[in-house]
């Protein structure tokens, strides 16, 4: 059953699961109040009489409404509708794949979600051309940071490439392309997609899209969005503009003609800046080169000093930043920036950390938004593409010692918008038969679960919350990946019930 937006007054029979079950005496099942979009009371089952519309939760377990902190918005969302790479082992197959791919209505064959990093082959173009002829070809790289594009592509695109593959700031401008091509349809698939995401208990993210958002996400809500919260963030290309239209980090963003419509849903995120590559493309920096290119160690794609730099205007202008750094060289260089410039914000991905890097974390207070299941997918790849790597691969353990603040996010669609994959990962570290990967980096669930919410089931906190079918403090890796949700409460209102 579809959720139908009403606002409830009272969830009855629940036991709470997640923060602020530490105040109640027991495990038995409470009755929770609702009054204007937060939680009024809590009290045991029939203590009080209900009042309002009744939900009735028959037993289950109720967390905070969960957060997704790393989303590609739009390309997830457009994700079902292009062609999937994912389990191409090898180029010449992403090829056969995409031959036999059904055009969009705009004429270009799009397919995403390859993984070339332990391809016995190279993508090529000749091999591309081969397999797709005239028809405008895209492959996106699962990491986003190359695309593998045809001569026809190419061509269209303006864009020249001997093997066809663009990486990094060029392959960040084939996706904007293509994410761009019709609005009104991406804010229909971005519409289905915040369902798909309430079903799973989410009732906020962080969309860092490459465009300009503060114009979509009012024009998404005018037209009747309302799935769940979102943070947005501007990148440095625009950062210019969102100083002169005086936007700053926390603030509600809504129509000013319309500001109900948007129900305080829409709020300015942070400044994006990306820093180095990603380690599918083989571009993070790292202090130790990879092992089949004795000369690549990685691209610091914005160099130290203009890094500080952006990180300072930011903070004047009342902005947080949102760094990219997955090698450990480019970790280091925002920690430094951090430092210098006095920002606030996070540090996104941070999949390779010095030692010595850890207690500077925590020190600067600066927010570490990591992606647990990334671990599970490169696995495979951190042994061979880092083994000689002496820094810390993909640490949660080790940061949440050094008293970082964790919060987790998918990248989506790099992995799945779920965040119950997530904390599946963090606390089992295997998504499979295999033995858990590097465990002594597991975290207990009521971390994983802290890193996934911004709020608590206390009396005066917002109802935001996530009825579930299981009891997740007591759920291996399996349950906890598929959870079952009963219900999502965004405010008070239903926004998905199962």
């Amino acid at each position: 059953m579809s959720a139908n937006g009403e606002v409830v007054g009272t969830v009855t029979s629940v036991r709470i699961a997640g923060p602020g079950r530490e105040f109640l005496i027991d495990d038995e099942p409470v009755d929770v109040f609702l009054d204007g979009g937060r939680i009024a009371d809590i009290a045991p089952v029939g203590a009080l009489p209900t009042r309002g519309e009744v939900l009735d939760g028959d037993g289950a377990w109720v967390v905070p409404g969960l957060w997704d902190n790393h989303v590609h918005t739009v390309q997830w969302a457009l994700e079902s509708q292009r062609t999937p790479l994912g389990d191409a082992a090898s180029a010449a197959e992403a090829a056969r794949i995409m031959s036999r791919a059904v055009p969009l209505p705009d004429g270009r064959r799009v397919g995403s979600g390859f993984r070339d990093a332990l391809w016995p082959d190279k993508p090529s173009l000749a091999l591309l051309d081969a397999a797709t002829g005239s028809v405008p070809a895209y492959l996106i790289n699962a990491d986003v940071h190359s695309t593998w594009l045809n001569s026809a592509a190419l061509r269209r695109e303006g864009f020249d490439a001997a093997d066809g593959v663009l990486r990094e700031a060029d392959a960040f401008e084939i996706s904007r392309r293509l994410n761009a091509a019709d609005p009104a349809h991406s804010d229909r698939a971005v519409a289905q997609a915040g369902a798909q995401a309430a079903s799973r208990g989410v009732t906020g993210l962080v969309d860092f899209d490459m465009a300009w958002n503060a114009d979509a996400w009012p024009r998404r809500v005018q037209a009747g969005f309302s799935a769940h919260r979102v943070e947005f963030a501007v990148y440095p290309f625009d950062l210019a503009r969102a100083i002169a239209a005086g936007l700053r980090t926390g603030e509600v963003h809504e129509l000013a003609d319309a500001p109900e419509a948007g129900r305080g849903l829409i709020h300015v995120g942070p400044l994006k800046i990306i820093s180095d590559g990603s380690l599918g493309t083989r571009t993070a920096a790292c202090s130790h080169a990879y092992p089949d290119d004795p000369e690549n160690y990685g691209v610091l794609t914005v160099p130290p000093a203009e890094l500080t730099e952006l990180l300072t205007t930011a903070t004047g202008a009342g902005l947080a930043v949102a760094v990219h750094a997955i090698g450990d060289r480019a970790v280091t260089a925002a920690l430094d920036a951090f430092t210098t410039s006095g920002a606030v914000g996070t540090i996104e991905h941070a999949q390779l950390v010095r030692h010595a890097d850890l207690a500077r974390f925590g020190r600067l207070g600066v927010i570490a938004s990591v992606q647990p299941q990334h671990a599970l997918d490169d696995r495979d790849i951190v042994g061979t593409h880092w083994s000689s790597q002496t820094s810390i691969g993909y640490p949660l353990r080790a940061l949440q010692d050094a008293g970082v603040e964790l919060r987790f996010g998918s990248d989506a669609p790099v992995a799945p918008l779920d965040p119950w994959q997530a904390i599946s990962a963090a606390v089992a570290r295997t998504d499979d038969e295999r033995a858990p990967w590097h465990p002594e980096e597991a975290l207990r669930f009521d971390e994983a679960l802290g890193a996934s919410v911004r709020s608590s089931t206390r009396p005066g906190e917002v109802a935001d919350l996530v009825l579930c079918g299981a009891d997740p403090r007591s759920a291996d890796g399996k349950t906890l990946r598929r959870m079952p949700i009963v219900a999502t409460l965004l405010g008070g209102r239903l926004t998905h019930r199962g």
